[in-house]
């Protein structure tokens, strides 16, 4: 069974005790949606590497990245099995590619990936790689790995992005509840949905320059680039749908897609 690629928001790691939210509502019925996959392939924005690194772990722990936030957080646990044969093949076609990825037989689960699984697929019961982000070399790089991984999607397996539409953290930790979401939030998130749906797609590779409120909306790259993954392991020529929409902290856009 063939599956698509996708890209989730995942928020703050508190969205998994906020019922409320819009987001945790979409992640809550999107994995019976998606149905389920042989494996899971999680390209997380919370490991950043030099060079592409998958995991090859035969179960992978819960690793809680993150302070400050409520204990029952800390005492979440979310550890499926590893799926070391994905991270296997993935490597020999990432190496197919050119590419010079690595094994790490170490490497737990981070929160950007446990975060919108625990909601996906509570059961923790499918087997799971992740691999990294190297935020140092570009939007371009990402969208060929994601080209070069695309067979995965032919084996059974559900390529997850997971990164943050927008993600402005300063802003989210100055947001006043009951303000308006800044316009530099709208805009970037209008800009990225029109450019996926028209005529040059290709522009997403250019999003620092063309794109408003680039700098703003993404001090850091490392939260956009799982989106640009999830694009080039989509088919070409078929336009993404918008699966969700939301802003939660009032400057973190929730958006999803899913890239057939």
């Amino acid at each position: 069974m063939s599956f698509p690629s996708v890209f989730v928001s995942h928020g703050a790691p508190s969205l998994l005790l906020e019922p409320e939210q819009p987001a945790y509502r979409f992640l809550r019925t999107f994995g019976a949606e998606l149905g389920r996959p042989a494996a899971i392939l999680v390209v997380s924005a919370h490991w950043e590497t030099a060079a592409p690194m998958l995991t090859s772990a035969a179960r992978l722990e819960t690793i809680h990245d993150f302070g400050g936030f409520d204990p029952a957080l800390y005492a979440t646990r979310y550890a499926p099995p590893g799926a070391s044969e994905v991270g296997v093949r993935a490597r020999e076609l990432l190496k197919d590619t050119d590419f010079d990825p690595r094994l790490d037989p170490k490497r737990g689960i981070d929160h950007g990936a446990w975060v919108p699984l625990s909601l996906m697929y509570p059961e923790a019961d499918l087997p799971v790689a992740q691999l990294s982000v190297q935020p140092g070399l570009g939007a371009t790089h990402h969208q060929r790995l994601g080209q070069a991984l695309r067979p995965l999607r032919e084996e059974g397996v559900l390529i997850l992005a997971s990164g943050s539409l927008t993600h402005n953290l300063r802003a989210a930790f100055h947001w006043v509840p009951g303000t308006p979401t800044p316009a530099p939030v709208d805009a970037f998130s209008a800009w990225v949905a029109n450019t996926l749906s028209g005529p040059r797609p290709n522009d997403l590779l250019e999003y620092e320059r063309l794109a408003p409120e680039a700098h703003w909306n993404h001090p850091t790259p490392e939260h956009f680039l799982p989106l640009l993954v999830a694009w080039g392991a989509g088919t070409p020529g078929v336009t993404p749908r918008r699966v969700h929409a939301s802003v939660t902290l009032g400057a973190l856009a929730m958006d999803a897609y899913v890239f057939a």
